[in-house]
């Protein structure tokens, strides 16, 4: 893989979860396997808008889904998008921390 492919691939995953809702999904999802009927209710949002972030998240390989009736089942297909989002929390963290000790500097 060329390093401009992989900088693309890598954009393409981030911006894939620099979408508040699709984020909320997969902390939903992180509980299990859910059926869509649960997932858009929790989700407070168009049903359709909900379904087009789900076939987006599995299409990206985040989720997989399976049909049971006329039910579609989701769950997480690659946990490790949580160790991902835990170092970004820990990114956060450190950069108020910083702001917040810049701040009380200033005083």
């Amino acid at each position: 893989m060329s390093r401009n492919n992989r900088v693309e691939l890598e954009a393409d995953l981030l911006t894939l979860l620099a979408q508040p809702t699709r984020l909320k999904i997969l902390y939903y999802l992180k509980g299990g396997e859910r059926c869509a009927c649960h997932i858009n209710p929790q989700m407070q949002e168009d049903p359709s808008v909900i379904s087009r972030h789900l076939v987006k998240m599995r299409e990206a390989g985040l989720l997989e889904s399976r049909k049971e009736g006329v039910s579609v089942y989701y769950k997480i297909k690659e946990p490790r998008v949580f160790n991902l989002l835990e170092m970004v929390d820990n990114i956060i963290h450190t950069i108020a921390k910083e702001r917040a000790d810049e701040i009380l500097r200033v005083f």
